[in-house]
């Protein structure tokens, strides 16, 4: 497949592949946020999975530095999903180092681009007139925002639950947005989730249920992470799980969908 040519450079020895997550402590519309990208690493390339706001360039060029990492020497940056914390930097990373490649799924890839409008502002748009008068100027704030991203091109795409290396495979789990991506990586035994769950007070949850764009399609996503063996789970939000990763995934399906338990 075309748009898979570029990684199929990779001839993963897994013992020799690292993942990092990096924590970026930022500020948006007031609110401290921490976001947790990760890094994956071979021989022969490395990767960023998601990137931030806008501004976080500098953060996560500082967080790489504890790695002994430089962007200067990455390969690519792969995007989960449209949503303002994991593309926001995007442009700036791509245009000081313009040799980086962006990667997004097939469904994705025009709103990253920009080709199509954001669904995530469509959503705030049609959400406005229903919202309280006390959270309107925060709602306004947020959809300067989303018309403020500086979109780029996306250099490559790729299907759903295929696999473009021995040990880095994409895994469809939409629900949050119509195209959102995890990754699995099979020899380490890593899933890097993005949005398909996140890290809350120490538990698993579904990510903003009130701004998932299809909360059953979620759900399922979730009960999908159940096909993999994993012993490390990475959160965007809330970071690394270690341990009874299975267990914990179905205590977020009680929760939604206790008939899948």
């Amino acid at each position: 497949m075309p748009d898979l040519l570029f990684f199929c450079r990779f001839n993963v020895i897994y013992s020799l592949m690292q993942v990092f997550t990096l924590e970026i402590r930022t500020t948006f519309l007031n609110q401290e946020i921490v976001l947790n990208p990760s890094v994956i690493q071979d021989k022969e390339a490395i990767f960023l999975v998601d990137c931030g706001y806008a501004g976080s360039l500098e953060l996560i060029s500082n967080c790489l530095e504890k790695y002994n990492l430089s962007l200067k020497d990455f390969t690519g940056i792969i995007i989960s999903h449209d949503d303002i914390d994991h593309l926001g930097g995007l442009c700036e990373i791509k245009t000081t180092y313009p040799h980086i490649k962006v990667f997004a799924s097939q469904i994705e890839a025009p709103y990253v681009a920009g080709e199509q409008k954001s669904l995530r502002l469509i959503q705030a748009e049609n959400a406005f007139t229903t919202l309280p008068e006390a959270y309107k100027s925060w709602a306004v704030a947020f959809q300067k925002s989303l018309n403020g991203i500086k979109r780029v091109p996306v250099d490559s795409t790729f299907s759903f639950d295929t696999s473009f290396s021995e040990n880095i495979k994409i895994i469809n789990t939409p629900g949050h947005t119509l195209g959102h991506i995890s990754i699995y990586l099979p020899h380490n035994k890593i899933l890097i989730a993005n949005d398909a769950v996140v890290l809350e007070q120490g538990e698993l949850a579904i990510a903003n249920p009130q701004f998932t764009l299809n909360l059953e399609q979620a759900v399922a996503s979730v009960n999908k992470l159940l096909n993999y063996q994993i012993d490390k789970l990475i959160c965007y939000h809330g970071g690394e799980v270690v341990g009874n990763i299975s267990e914990k995934l179905t205590t977020v399906l009680q929760k939604y969908k206790p008939e899948l338990v």
